[in-house]
């Protein structure tokens, strides 16, 4: 398991140890688990926490314990209240699909998948996915490279009551044989001890190696980064961009019997409602190009990853103020998911004094910035920009052809 252990200087560092974790499922181990939750983890009382409990149980065991306590509230903002029974590694946690996302791919699994259908979950890391389509009577196997990560994976799964719908196994995702399988899920690696990984041929395994997996089954889902270029998309894919609470979460390529009839597909989770989605309309050309009307739109992320901003554009009776630029513009106010209004109070040409001059006038006090094709530093400018009045306005900050352009707006 990932524990806690006190350095020198009283802070706290990570180690990973299986053996830990495997102590932790224990009866003895859930004790001392459900007392950390239910006393709370704090920065302050944590070094008195350890003394105390190592007190009375092993040193690894109260590490491997503590680590967990603090890591499941950490995946309360991916998992909500299931993270209280769920186990974690801290790069489990941090590439782990959040719960609603799974969710949302675990219908379309669950939709179109014959009864007793059977999914090959490469790379499953902690489970997240497993966990959802098990949930939603999606049976299948996972496999993960890494033995702590597997063993953390099994123990969602039973942590659940599904372990008898789903198992993981540990090997490599690029061996393994997909036949016998309905669909493949697989969520190769994009992340190295350099960071982010956006080049598709550097995903592990690389996306070639994964789409040629997929070939082989049915049907196939390949959770892909938001940032993948349109071109690595394979021909008769269906590529659809996550956007939940208005922040772009992921792509997915869906492939053979999962695939829907568009190409390119923007889906906004959306609490406590059904999801909005926006699909391509081959009958559309480009946004037409207009002067800034009444009112701006911020199309959404997923909406503009997926290249919809002119499907968006339609559906508000807009246009584009530059056409290279995904802010909408329209002299109709309307209620859509896809984009958020702003009512335009001021154009003109970017520049430090004129915009203050002008903030000032309209009394401005508290003041959102949002830039889109320019290259300006925001909290300078708010700095220099100095608003202390009564009034909210949002700055909207952009390009039109070559010139720097400033719209003072106020939202809709």
């Amino acid at each position: 398991m990932v524990r806690c252990i006190p350095g020198a200087s009283g802070d706290y560092r990570l180690r990973v140890d299986i053996a830990a974790f495997e102590e932790l499922l224990t009866p003895a181990g859930q004790e001392l688990l459900g007392e950390i939750g239910a006393a709370g983890v704090e920065e302050r009382t944590l070094p008195a926490m350890v003394a105390r409990l190592r007190g009375r149980h092993p040193a690894d065991l109260v590490g491997a314990a503590l680590t967990q306590a603090r890591l499941r509230e950490r995946g309360r903002a991916k998992f909500g209240a299931d993270a209280d029974r769920m186990y974690f590694t801290p790069q489990g946690l941090e590439q782990a699909t959040r719960a609603s996302v799974a969710r949302h791919r675990a219908r379309r699994f669950a939709d179109r998948l014959s009864r007793g259908g059977r999914v090959l979950d490469l790379g499953c890391g902690i489970g997240g996915d497993l966990l959802a389509r098990a949930r939603t009577g999606v049976g299948g196997v996972g496999v993960e490279l890494d033995p702590l990560t597997a063993a953390v994976a099994r123990a969602n799964l039973r942590a659940f009551g599904l372990a008898d719908l789903a198992d993981v196994r540990i090997g490599d995702a690029a061996a393994q044989d997909p036949g016998g399988y309905a669909a493949v899920f697989a969520d190769p690696g994009r992340r190295t001890a350099r960071g982010r990984v956006f080049d598709p041929d550097a995903y592990l395994p690389p996306l070639g190696t994964v789409l040629d997996l997929a070939d082989r089954a049915p049907g196939a889902c390949v959770k892909v980064a938001p940032g993948i270029p349109h071109e690595a998309v394979p021909p008769g894919a269906e590529a659809e961009w996550i956007s939940d609470a208005g922040e772009v979460k992921e792509a997915a390529l869906w492939l053979g019997d999962l695939a829907g009839e568009t190409p390119r597909r923007a889906t906004l989770l959306r609490q406590d409602r059904e999801p909005a989605t926006l699909v391509v309309d081959p009958d559309l050309g480009a946004p037409p190009v207009a002067g800034w009307r009444r009112y701006l739109y911020e199309p959404d992320g997923a909406v503009v990853r997926a290249h919809l901003v002119a499907e968006a554009a339609a559906l508000l009776d807009g246009a584009l103020a530059d056409p290279r630029i995904a802010y909408i513009t329209s002299d109709a106010l309307r209620a859509t998911p896809f984009a958020r209004p702003y009512e335009i109070l001021d154009v003109l040409p970017f520049g430090v004094k004129r915009v203050r001059a002008a903030l000032r006038a309209q009394r401005t006090g508290t003041l959102t910035i949002m830039k889109r094709g320019f290259a300006g530093d925001v909290e300078r400018l708010r700095r220099d920009l100095r608003t202390d009045g009564t009034e909210a306005r949002v700055l909207v900050l952009t390009r039109v052809g070559d010139a720097p352009t400033a719209l003072i707006c106020r939202e809709a």
